[in-house]
């Protein structure tokens, strides 16, 4: 996978922790960022798992939720690990081959003792819909872990609940646009994304949208149409990251294991070389819609993913 790293993207991305749509994970660590101490950087905890192998998702659509939107949703997860000739470089699948390649292949061939190491694939196993929203439109953290639970997610899977626009969570937009958690016990993690579209897309959204805050240029355009269902996207993949390499907050991470910085939440705002605050870098631009993009999907998709935290270099890696 060919990448552009440039660790002052890092350093650029610490002064985004506050404006950008990650805010959640580990906003009180962004001056380390400034001077990195190697004790502090980004690694390996040893004796955490990751999960690795294939990955079943099972998905909650909480609220109502078009076609449309869920197909582009569905489009992400199988662009994930399909196989590289079924979309154009850069792609979906050379992004998440970083995590693979970086992250869990390490750990897997470690715990084999050295007899190889096993690809890492996502794999969309079932999905169910709650329209009505039998818990009310206003959740908790806690109930979003009980909405989990019902997708009955198998062990070393991930259940994930997407919340419509309507819905609000516990500290959505107010420091939160997504988040992962697990059971330990089970051996199971959960993701929760909420739609940024009309709550807090200036914090969520953004590029799609102007920022809440910081330099207000103009939002470039959502490559699916949509700037709540792109930022959802956005969102899922950060936290998809973070899942796979640190389930159950004891793998790959920086900072404190209360709010740390995981592989993507590590490079808030870092999309393309050229990054800076305000200014999501060099990106591609769709011809036939106008809709920018880093990374090529199935059936045609488009998608725009923040840059992966490179362990080799201490450094932001981009998708060329």
């Amino acid at each position: 996978m060919a990448v552009v790293r440039s660790k002052a993207a890092v350093l650029l991305a610490a002064v985004m922790l506050v404006s950008t749509a990650q805010l959640c994970m580990g906003a009180r660590r962004r001056v380390e960022l400034y001077r990195p101490d190697p004790a502090t950087m980004l690694t390996f905890h040893k004796g955490g798992p990751v999960l690795n192998g294939n990955i079943s998702v099972s998905i909650l659509w909480y609220g109502k939720f078009s076609a449309a939107h869920k197909s582009v949703i569905a489009d992400f997860l199988l662009s994930l690990t399909t196989e590289p000739q079924a979309a154009a470089a850069p792609s979906v699948a050379q992004w998440w081959s970083t995590i693979d390649q970086q992250y869990l292949s390490p750990v897997t061939s470690a715990s084999s003792n050295g007899a190889g190491k096993e690809t890492t694939r996502v794999l969309l196993a079932n999905q169910l819909s709650d329209d009505a929203c039998s818990m009310g439109n206003s959740l908790t953290l806690a109930q979003i872990t009980a909405l989990a639970a019902t997708t009955k997610p198998q062990k070393g899977g991930i259940a994930v609940v997407f919340t419509a626009q309507d819905v609000t969570v516990e500290g959505f937009g107010m420091g939160r646009c997504s988040l992962h958690g697990s059971d330990a016990g089970a051996g199971t993690t959960y993701i929760w994304v909420g739609n940024p579209a009309t709550q807090c897309p200036g914090k969520c959204a953004w590029p799609f949208h102007q920022p809440a805050y910081g330099p207000q240029v103009p939002p470039l355009v959502a490559p699916n149409g949509d700037v709540g269902v792109d930022g959802m996207i956005m969102n899922l993949a950060s936290m998809l990251a973070g899942a796979v390499t640190n389930p159950f907050g004891n793998a790959y991470y920086q900072g404190s294991s209360d709010a740390p910085l995981e592989a993507c939440t590590t490079c808030p705002g870092v999309f393309r070389s050229g990054s800076y605050p305000g200014y999501a870098g060099d990106l591609k631009v769709d011809p036939a819609t106008g809709g920018s993009y880093n990374a090529n999907g199935a059936r045609g998709r488009k998608y725009l993913l923040r840059a992966l935290y490179d362990i080799s270099t201490s450094a932001c890696a981009t998708l060329v």
